[in-house]
């Protein structure tokens, strides 16, 4: 089971459209005006995807370039995933995943830990979302070391639980909760690992781990310099820190590798995943060096750090079917491959652009750096209107986020990043 081929743009309404228009009016009346942005125009509504393409409720075709936020590596709606959680959702919807867990819990754990990159022994814990996650490996860390302080990194975005916001850097979203933030995280410029040792000596807090993002994301596609994440690792060694590679948004084949960390040969201590493991369902996991995970202790029937959905069935089958999608349509491979000829594309398409400061990518995440967030806003909603779905990034939103699917058709892919660049003239 494959899934078809991706569609080019069809816009038949306005964008929005006057469905869309209505179901924001109604949403503005139910949920809190911090969570969806309806102003100065309101979203789209999606009402079905598949592959790199996604249907509004006006019936508008669109070609993804984000992957809803980076999830449907396999593409959206992929027949095998959709299948595994069908099948799986009519046996077992629910387990008590700590207690009862499904049996599926196991499979799944088993084929991240021999993912795991150095092929080192590991174990790993579930949980629900990115920010689930980083909770984890900041929890591991803190029993590992007995040191509760973390160098994370300017520019730096790891999640809104209190936790993970601590490490995340944007004043935005740490600002408004300051008063409940533990302030055990210190920030260096990125990337740049003398940085982190000043910032590391000015920290109120024992260092215990330093949590990177191999390439930021949200931070606006900061790719560091090569040699990077080789001198972080052995500035951990020396200093008797745990490296935690923060991989949510580019691990399984975003990159055209696995994982991020596996481009310099780097093994992290902790790796926290995500968002692409399971192409839609909302699964994600936190996997260790043995050693280290052996430092919770064992369960004596009150686990210290779970939740209710904890190996949740439809979503371990999920992950389990998009990981085999990945291995056997080879789309770590065509990340690689197609990332390399859309970024000389884009590159090429913009390289006389002088409202363009930067082109910037590996493997299908690339960045169009504008020279202000203005323009990268309009551009954003032009391509809209055109049929072609982005995203801004950066922490003042300056930078064109193209993520798609790796499934993505390689023609309706050129055609859309032309779109893009043409819509930041």
């Amino acid at each position: 089971m494959q899934s078809p081929p991706t569609l080019p743009p069809a816009i038949q309404t306005d964008v929005p459209g006057p469905k869309s228009v209505a179901l924001a009016a109604r949403l503005a009346r139910v949920e809190s005006r911090n969570v969806t942005c309806t102003e100065p125009l309101p979203p789209i509504f999606w009402e079905r995807a598949s592959n790199a393409n996604v249907w509004d409720v006006d019936g508008n075709r669109y070609v993804d370039l984000g992957a809803g936020f980076g999830v449907a590596n396999a593409g959206h709606a992929h027949p095998r995933v959709v299948a595994a959680v069908a099948e799986q959702a009519g046996r077992l919807l629910h387990a008590m995943g700590d207690v009862h867990p499904a049996g599926l819990k196991v499979r799944l754990l088993e084929t991240l830990v021999e993912r795991f990159p150095g092929g080192v022994p590991a174990r790993a814990v579930l949980g629900s979302s990115g920010s689930d996650a980083v909770e984890t490996a900041l929890k591991t860390a803190l029993l590992a070391t007995g040191r509760a302080g973390v160098v994370a990194f300017e520019g730096a975005y790891h999640g809104l639980a209190l936790g993970a916001l601590d490490a995340t850097y944007r004043p935005l979203f740490r600002e408004p909760f300051a008063a409940r933030l533990p302030s055990a995280t210190v920030f260096a410029r990125f990337p740049d690992v003398d940085d982190v040792v000043r910032a590391a000596s000015r920290s109120r807090t024992a260092i215990g781990a330093v949590l990177v993002e191999p390439i930021q994301g949200r931070g606006g596609e900061r790719i560091p310099h090569a040699g990077f994440l080789r001198e972080l690792r052995a500035c951990c060694d020396r200093e008797g820190w745990l490296l935690i590679a923060d991989e949510v948004y580019t691990g399984f084949g975003r990159t055209g590798r696995w994982f991020a960390v596996e481009h310099e040969g780097v093994v992290p201590d902790l790796l926290c995943v995500a968002k692409g493991l399971a192409s839609g369902m909302p699964i994600s996991a936190c996997l260790g060096r043995a050693e280290l995970m052996d430092l919770w202790p064992p369960s004596a029937g009150e686990a210290i750090h779970t939740q209710t959905f904890l190996g949740h069935p439809p979503a371990c089958a999920a992950a389990l079917a998009s990981i085999a999608v990945l291995e056997e349509e080879k789309l770590v491979e065509r990340a690689r491959d197609l990332g390399e000829t859309a970024l000389a594309r884009v590159r090429a398409r913009l390289e006389e652009d002088r409202s363009v400061a930067d082109v910037r990518g590996r493997g299908l995440l690339i960045g169009i750096e504008c020279d202000g967030p203005e323009r990268a806003a309009r551009a954003c909603a032009e391509a809209l209107r055109r049929g072609v779905i982005v995203l801004t990034s950066g922490d003042d939103g300056r930078v064109l986020s193209i993520t798609p699917p790796l499934s993505i058709d390689a023609e309706v892919l050129f055609d859309a990043l032309d779109t893009v660049a043409g819509c930041v003239a």
